[in-house]
C-alpha cells in the first residue's frame, strides 16, 4: 500500500476561473440518431421557450405575492400551484437542451435579453390585469410551442416534439383555462 506524500486539506479551492468549454448556441455531437441541424434547431427553439417559461414562472410568483381582494386566498393558492408547474417545465426544457448536446439558458440576465414576454410594472396591478398578463404570456409561449413542435416533428426530433406537445402545450392550455375562468363576469341569477 502506498501513501500520498501530498498533504491533504479540506480548504475549498476558491476563486476558480475557467475558459468556456462550450459556447451558448452550439451543440456537441451525441449519438442520438439526429442530425446536427435538427439538434441545433431544437436547442434554439427550446431555449426561446425556456426563456419565456422562466419569465412566466417569475410572473406567477410576483402575482402570487402581490394579489389583493376578495379572491386573494383562492388565487394565491392557484398561482403558486401554477408557478410550481412552470418551474418543473423550466427544468425539463433545460434538460432536453442538454440532452441534445446544447447549452441551456441559465442566467436570468440572459433570459431577459431573449424573452419576448413584456416586463410588467414594478408595482401592484389590479387582479384582472395580473391575470390578463399571465394569459398573454401563456399565449406567447403556446404560439411558439405549437410552431416549434410542428417543425421539430418534421425534422424527426420526436423527443422535443413530445416535450413541447405533452408538457409545454398541455400544461399551458390547462393553466390558461383556469386563469381565464377567473376573468368571467357571471351575472347574479335571482329566483
Amino acid at each position: 500500500m502506498t501513501t500520498s506524500s501530498k498533504p491533504t486539506s479540506s480548504q475549498p479551492w476558491l476563486h476558480q476561473k475557467s475558459a468556456v468549454i462550450q459556447e451558448f448556441g452550439t451543440v456537441k455531437q451525441f449519438p442520438l440518431g439526429l442530425s446536427h441541424d435538427a439538434r441545433m434547431y431544437s436547442c434554439q427553439r427550446l431555449n426561446k421557450v425556456l426563456a419565456d417559461t422562466q419569465i412566466l414562472y417569475g410572473l406567477y410568483k410576483k402575482h402570487h405575492w402581490l394579489l389583493r381582494g376578495a379572491t386573494f386566498y383562492q388565487l394565491h393558492l392557484l398561482l403558486d400551484k401554477h408557478a410550481g408547474e412552470q418551474l418543473e417545465l423550466v427544468d425539463t426544457i433545460a434538460e432536453r437542451v442538454q440532452t441534445l448536446g446544447g447549452v441551456a439558458l441559465g442566467d436570468s440576465r440572459h433570459v431577459a435579453e431573449i424573452t419576448s414576454i413584456p416586463r410588467p410594472p414594478d408595482g401592484v396591478e389590479q387582479v384582472p390585469a395580473m391575470l390578463s398578463r399571465l394569459l398573454e404570456a401563456h399565449e406567447t409561449i403556446l404560439v411558439q410551442a405549437h410552431d416549434a413542435a410542428s417543425r421539430t416533428g418534421e425534422l424527426g426530433d420526436d423527443g422535443t416534439n413530445d416535450l413541447l406537445v405533452s408538457q409545454v402545450i398541455r400544461t399551458g392550455e390547462l393553466q390558461a383555462w383556469f386563469l381565464a375562468e377567473h376573468l368571467v363576469d357571471t351575472p347574479l341569477v335571482r329566483t
